[in-house]
């Protein structure tokens, strides 16, 4: 058991580095996550078939999953383009309301109540982006960016819990990339007929190493180990721990800074931001141990079971 939990601890940790691989990778936001998705989708293919899993679907079927990676395009796009406009901990303290966007969206999408405390703790996480945005006035562009990206990711995550009913995680992962960069492509074609500029496909070796690991090793190997670690760990211990990837990535990004990275000198922040942080990363972590607490309320233990029964 320990052994899961120090993998999944690893996992979360890859996650976190996205941001900082973001910075190392010269290309334009869009061409990064179009070179991404394709080498995800690729090594996705190759998963599936020395699995020997199914991979088609019934075309009406493939169309929603492929609409969904537009999503996931669209919400990758932002999420570097906030770590180039805004320094690495700005970009990751935005992505912090991950969980506020999903408890807005949740019961719309799903049809299920909303939670008292769930807009108790977005109001909590508000406080904690008010004092990060006044802090690093500076970086605010940056920090709204990501906050978007933070949305969009609540928003086919939970359409994802929908789909994932129907289809194995790999076979869905699979179509949301490739669904992720067909769109991506679509939009290169067709950006300079519109005056946009001509697309930048040309990664330099650097550029290739960071966009292999970031598609190989973040994408592909840390989800389809996260899958697999669910079938020995339970959801929650699995979510609450992924609350940590912004923690993570702060971590990494001072790090770079220390190391005297080229791209990672914006990394010396104020207190206030860092405050302010903290604030959301508290309201982050406390949602799940509340989510948890109320469905315990709900829930009757074995003995209360029992006793129902005997009555």
């Amino acid at each position: 058991m320990l052994k899961d939990y120090l993998r999944l601890h690893f996992i979360v940790f890859l996650w976190g580095f996205t941001a900082i691989l973001g910075k190392l990778i010269s290309l334009p936001p869009v061409e990064l996550v179009f070179y991404r998705t394709l080498i995800a989708s690729v090594g996705l293919i190759g998963l599936l078939v020395l699995r020997g899993l199914p991979w088609r679907v019934p075309t009406g079927q493939a169309l929603r999953l492929l609409g969904v990676g537009a999503l996931v395009a669209a919400h990758w796009i932002t999420f570097f383009l906030a770590a180039r406009l805004s320094s690495v901990s700005v970009c990751l303290a935005g992505m912090a309301t991950l969980a506020l966007w999903t408890s807005l969206l949740e019961p719309v999408l799903l049809r299920k109540r909303f939670q008292p405390y769930e807009i108790l703790l977005g109001l909590l996480a508000m406080v904690g982006l008010y004092l990060v945005s006044q802090a690093e006035f500076d970086q605010l562009l940056g920090l709204g960016v990501a906050i978007l990206s933070a949305g969009l990711s609540a928003l086919f995550s939970v359409l994802n819990a929908r789909l994932i009913k129907d289809h194995p995680p790999l076979r869905l992962t699979l179509y949301e990339m490739a669904g992720a960069c067909l769109s991506i492509m679509v939009f290169l074609i067709a950006r300079p007929a519109f005056g946009g500029p001509l697309p930048s496909l040309d990664p330099t070796p650097a550029d290739w190493l960071w966009l292999l690991l970031l598609a190989g090793v973040c994408t592909v190997y840390a989800f389809s180990a996260s899958v697999e670690l669910m079938k020995r760990l339970s959801a929650f211990a699995v979510n609450l721990t992924i609350n940590l990837e912004p923690v993570y990535g702060i971590v990494l990004a001072v790090l770079m800074y220390w190391l005297a990275v080229p791209g990672f000198g914006q990394e010396r922040l104020s207190l206030g931001f860092y405050a302010g942080t903290c604030i959301i990363l508290l309201s982050v972590l406390i949602h799940p141990l509340l989510n948890q607490w109320q469905l315990r309320r709900r829930r009757p233990t074995e003995d209360e079971a029992v006793s129902l029964v005997e009555r």
